[in-house]
Formats: C-alpha cells, sequence, structure tokens
C-alpha cells in the first residue's frame, strides 16, 4: 500500500494481477466475508484509524466512547488508466464533521442545504422550547401541584365526612334492630321513616360535597386541558414542519447511477418521504465518489470501527451487510448500468394484509390486536403510510380524528389502545403517566435468565449516528424502568413478562439484551444480538385501564402466538 496522504483514490501497492480481480461487484445486501481485493484496502484504512492519522486535527477518541462507534467503508475500484485503488467513507458525520479530506462526501447540496436546513432547525429548536415549557414550565407545574395540593385535600374531606356517615349508618343499624321489638307499628313507621330521611340526607350532602369538590377541580382541569391541546397542537404542528424540511432536505440529495443518470433522493422514495438518514451511509458516498470521478466500482466492504454499542450486537473490524431500511431504495438505484449481482427484491411488510381484529370497542375507546410488522403509526415524514392510526381513519372518514395512546412498535404484536376524542386520549395518557394502568408484554429471551422475577433500570437514548439503535447513557440518557418475572425456561431459552413503567423507544429491547440488564437478546431481534429468526418474538399480552367515562376497571388479554 501507498504511505503517501490518502488522495480522492488511493491505489494499490503492488497492483492486484488480473486473477484478483472480481468478475462483478457482489450484492451489497448480502451477508458473508467481502471480496479479498476488499478486504484489502478495508485492512489497509483500519491501519490508518489503528494509528489515528486520516486527517490533520480529527478526533477519532470518541469512537471509543461507549455507544459512539460508527461504519465506515472501502470501494475498490479501478481508473481509467487501468490502476486498481480504493475509496475511503463513513457513515453520517465524523467528529462533527461532513468533510473529512480523503474520505467520500456527502450526497447533498451543501449550498442548496445551507440556504434553508440551519434555519429551519433553528425554528424546530424554537418549537422545541415552548414545548418543553408546556410540559415542564412554571404554569403547568403550578397548576399540576394546585390539583394535586386540592384533590389530596378533597379526600381527606370526603374521607372525613365518609367516617361520619359510616357513623352514622351503624347508629341507624342499631335503631332499626331496636324498633324490631316491643315498639308499636305506628311509632316504628314514624323512626323509620325518621332513619330513611337521615340516610338519604346523608346521600345527599355526599352528592354535594362532591360537586363542590368537582367544579373546584374543574377550574385547574379544564385548565390543564387546555395546556394539553396547546401541546398536542403543537407536537403537531412540529411534526408536519419537520417533515416537510425533511422532504425538502431530500431533495437536495443527487443519487447517480452508473448510467450517468441522477434522481433526488426523495423520488426514490416517493410518494413517502424517505427514512431518516437514507442516503448518509456509507456505501451511496463510495459509489457516488466513483462515479463523479469516472472510476469504475470492483468491490465493497462495510465495517464497524470503535466502541460496539452497548448491546453489543456489532464489533469493531467485523464486516457488516448494507441496511436494507436506509439503502433499500438507494443502492439498486445506484447499481442500475453496472456489472453487479441482482439486488434483493423489496421486502413486503408483514402485517400489510392482515385485518385488524378489534378486541374491545365502546362510543370512547377501541383496542385492537395489532399485528407484527404494522405500523401504529405512519411516521411524521409520511402521514398517509399503512399503520393502525390510518386504518382507524379509513373505518370512519366523517368521524372524529382517533388517537393512538400507547403506540407498538413495528416488530411488536398485540394489545393496542386508541382513543376516539381528545378528552379519552387525554385521560387515559395521564392513567400511564401515573402508573394507573398497564400493560405487560410475552417475550421469549434467547438465554437462561437464572432470577425469577426483577426490574432493569438503565437510562437510556437514541444514537444518531445509527438509527434507529438506542443505548444504555448513564450521562444523558432518559430514565428507563422495567419489572418483569419469569415464566417458563425450555432449552436456551426463557419466556418473560415484561412491565414497562417507562414508555421510551427499544426499551423493552435493550433492557433484555443489555449484559447489565436480563442479558438475553429477545429472539428474533437482529437489531439487539437476537439470531435471525421470522419476527420479534415480543408481544403485548395483558393490558388494564379504568375507564375514563365509566369508571370500570378493564382487563384485556390476548395471548401471545409463540
Amino acid at each position: 500500500m501507498s504511505e503517501s496522504p490518502v488522495p480522492a483514490v488511493t491505489y494499490f501497492d503492488p497492483q492486484p494481477a488480473p486473477e484478483e480481480l472480481p468478475g462483478r461487484l457482489a450484492n451489497p445486501f448480502a451477508p458473508g466475508p467481502p471480496h479479498p481485493l476488499a478486504r484489502r484496502a478495508a485492512e489497509a484504512l483500519q491501519a490508518r484509524l489503528r494509528g489515528g492519522d486520516l486527517a490533520p486535527g480529527l478526533r477519532l477518541e470518541d469512537l471509543d466512547e461507549p455507544g459512539r462507534g460508527k461504519m465506515f467503508g472501502v470501494l475498490a475500484v479501478e481508473a481509467p488508466d487501468g490502476r486498481i485503488g480504493y475509496l475511503c467513507g463513513f457513515s453520517g458525520m465524523l467528529d462533527g464533521r461532513w468533510h473529512i479530506e480523503g474520505f467520500a462526501p456527502p450526497l447533498f447540496d451543501v449550498a442548496v442545504r445551507d440556504a434553508f436546513w440551519p434555519a429551519g432547525e433553528a425554528e424546530l429548536r424554537a418549537l422545541d422550547s415552548v414545548h418543553a415549557e408546556l410540559v415542564h414550565g412554571a404554569e403547568p407545574v403550578a397548576l399540576r401541584a394546585r390539583l394535586a395540593e386540592l384533590t389530596a385535600r378533597h379526600e381527606a374531606a370526603a374521607a372525613q365526612l365518609q367516617e361520619r356517615h359510616e357513623a352514622n349508618r351503624r347508629r341507624r343499624h342499631g335503631e332499626r334492630q331496636r324498633l324490631a321489638e316491643g315498639v308499636g307499628e305506628e311509632e316504628r313507621q314514624a323512626a323509620l321513616h325518621a332513619l330513611g330521611q337521615e340516610s338519604r340526607a346523608d346521600a345527599a350532602e355526599r352528592r354535594r360535597l362532591e360537586a363542590v369538590h368537582q367544579e373546584e377541580r374543574e377550574v385547574l382541569a379544564s385548565a390543564l386541558r387546555a395546556l394539553d391541546a396547546r401541546r398536542a397542537g403543537l407536537e403537531q404542528h412540529r411534526a408536519e414542519r419537520s417533515r416537510q424540511l425533511w422532504q425538502q432536505m431530500a431533495y437536495t440529495y443527487v443519487i447517480p447511477n452508473a448510467r450517468g443518470e441522477t434522481q433526488p433522493l426523495g423520488a426514490l422514495f416517493a410518494p413517502e418521504p424517505p427514512p431518516g438518514g437514507a442516503g448518509d451511509c456509507a456505501a451511496p458516498k463510495l459509489l457516488a465518489q466513483a462515479y463523479r470521478h469516472h472510476l469504475k466500482p470492483l468491490a465493497l466492504a462495510e465495517f464497524w470501527w470503535g466502541a460496539p454499542p452497548l448491546t453489543g450486537e456489532r464489533h469493531a473490524g467485523l464486516y457488516y451487510p448494507a441496511c436494507r431500511s436506509k439503502c433499500g431504495e438507494v443502492l439498486p438505484y445506484m447499481l442500475q448500468g453496472l456489472l453487479a449481482e441482482p439486488a434483493p427484491p423489496p421486502e413486503e411488510a408483514p402485517g400489510k394484509d392482515e385485518a385488524l381484529r378489534i378486541v374491545y370497542e365502546d362510543p370512547w375507546l377501541l383496542v385492537v390486536d395489532k399485528p407484527y410488522g404494522l405500523l401504529s403509526v405512519p411516521g411524521r415524514h409520511s402521514p398517509q403510510r399503512d399503520s393502525v392510526l390510518v386504518r382507524l381513519r379509513q373505518r370512519t372518514p366523517e368521524g372524529p380524528e382517533p388517537f393512538i395512546v400507547h403506540p407498538l412498535e413495528s416488530d411488536c404484536s398485540g394489545l393496542l389502545l386508541a382513543a376516539k376524542d381528545a378528552d379519552t386520549h387525554v385521560a387515559l395518557q395521564r392513567q400511564f403517566a401515573r402508573k394507573e394502568a398497564s400493560k405487560w408484554y410475552a417475550a421469549c429471551l434467547e438465554g437462561l435468565v437464572p432470577a425469577d422475577h426483577g426490574s432493569v433500570e438503565l437510562p437510556l437514548r437514541a444514537n444518531p449516528e445509527d438509527r434507529p439503535r438506542h443505548i444504555v447513557d448513564p450521562v444523558r440518557g432518559k430514565r428507563a424502568l422495567t419489572e418483569w418475572r419469569a415464566v417458563r425456561r425450555e432449552g436456551p431459552r426463557t419466556w418473560v413478562a415484561l412491565l414497562p413503567l417507562t414508555g421510551l423507544p427499544h426499551q423493552l429491547r435493550v433492557h433484555a439484551a443489555h449484559p447489565l440488564g436480563l442479558g438475553a437478546p429477545i429472539a428474533g431481534d437482529q437489531l439487539y444480538g437476537g439470531s435471525p429468526g421470522p419476527r420479534l418474538l415480543l408481544h403485548a399480552e395483558v393490558l388494564t385501564v379504568i375507564h375514563p367515562h365509566t369508571g370500570e376497571r378493564l382487563h384485556l388479554e390476548c395471548p401471545a402466538p409463540f
């Protein structure tokens, strides 16, 4: 290999023999070891990463921090003069920068992006500040504190009244027993009538007190509902604005192919917006750089470098195929016109054609058995994407907007609660926030968990450089708490019941897989170290809520299909 600083192309020294060249580019989605030529380039890049001499002023220390590792890639190429070399690339940003000398640049037009993206980010940050004020600001905090204090006073007053009424009831009971003997009928009837009047007076007093309490609480509750409505409206506005910005951003990405054609990233995913991070992986950057310099792609390799995710499913120096979620539409287009193994056909989403099964329904709420593979909500970038929410809208197109109260991940099946109006939605959300409602999940874990029950508390946050993974972060992570109990053990697997007491994305999956959690990934969870399987063995099995309008305790069960 050449020891000179990395230019656009680093040429192999010595040059490979003709028989060492691949006949065609391998399928980038195929698992398995890379071609030896790509491995040779990858090992050269890894040596430079190990030595820390990639570019002046570039900090690589962050890659060794927990959860901060990154995917790198190399593409072996043939130059117009016949020489064989390779290009280097990385996913997303490196050391907070899109552009690093010697690495393939991003695919978006920087000038066009800078014309609107900074202002858009500032707008979203401003909306976040307003949202934080509506949730944690002085006004909502004071209102919640006053409502809690008022509720406590009301409960104390109601308890005192109940104690007095209970004493009255016992006294009346004794009087009625005394009247059963030695008293004339006329006198007994008059006394019984008087006792009945006292009982009705107690009931009327209780109703008056409840009415007064309800009226007093309603003043504060109404103010909180108004804040909730503003918050919900702001969240909807922010989601729509974020979707618009990302859609606009997607059309600044220029995606080329080997025929010399180009398409904006947004057009490749149309009519849906691209998933977040699409176009930022190493492979698309490398292919675009090759086409830009009239280089023929020969062999591709992508590998992980730095600290593994705390869930342990990626390791430094190991090779991984291109991701289907972000590159499934991008790479097949980029390979058009190139001698390459055919790209795999798009996968149909599980649950797409499976009808929603209604488990419970009344005028205010409903519960469905969500099939595996179906989204709960369409996502802010694709508001009409097939999902439970979109299907519920189609069910009653002229009715009020439904609300998903407790969304399930696409890969999770089971009980999903929806509200038919905003007030019911807010009331049910508060039940989950106050731990008055619960949802137990069934999961099959790959490994034997020795204990019979316990809890896992590990703070979590999203990994913006490796979406959609979430990582354990004791410093910047949000509190995440899960209770669990073992149900049965068969062979090398443990079936467990999981109760999330907080509701963070991927909480159950990370808490199961992490060595400081249960230390056993959920079966089928390849994202966090589970072995491949037909599906993720995670199912929302038991739902318990208090009906906001009837006061009835709803306890619904939907046994896991595994």
